[in-house]
């Protein structure tokens, strides 16, 4: 079980929800190159806010993520896409639901 995750969230300027929606589905990409990136996420809630979910095994693994070129694309975009500098969380996962696929 991963033990291990990054909560980020973003507020869009005004006018630019489409233009983050984009840059986030950009995101996909970059997470697929991260072999210790077990699970990624990225949401949107209301209002212009959004974020990503990460999930890994290991402190080694989040390091680097963090220290990656998925983590520096949001500060590059910072200026132009969101309100604020995005919110980086570390979060420690205490329960996690698994889904056991079956064969029919």
């Amino acid at each position: 079980m991963e033990k291990l995750a990054l909560l980020v969230t973003l507020q869009a300027k005004s006018g630019k929800e489409k233009d983050v929606e984009a840059f986030l589905k950009g995101g996909l990409e970059l997470a697929q190159q991260e072999p210790k990136t077990n699970h990624w996420f990225a949401f949107k809630t209301t209002d212009g806010k959004y974020g990503i979910f990460d999930t890994f095994d290991d402190e080694s693994g989040r390091d680097a993520h963090l220290t990656g070129k998925i983590a520096e694309a949001p500060k590059a975009k910072s200026d132009e896409l969101f309100s604020a500098a995005p919110k980086i969380e570390k979060v420690e996962l205490i329960a996690m639901k698994e889904v056991e696929h079956h064969n029919v």
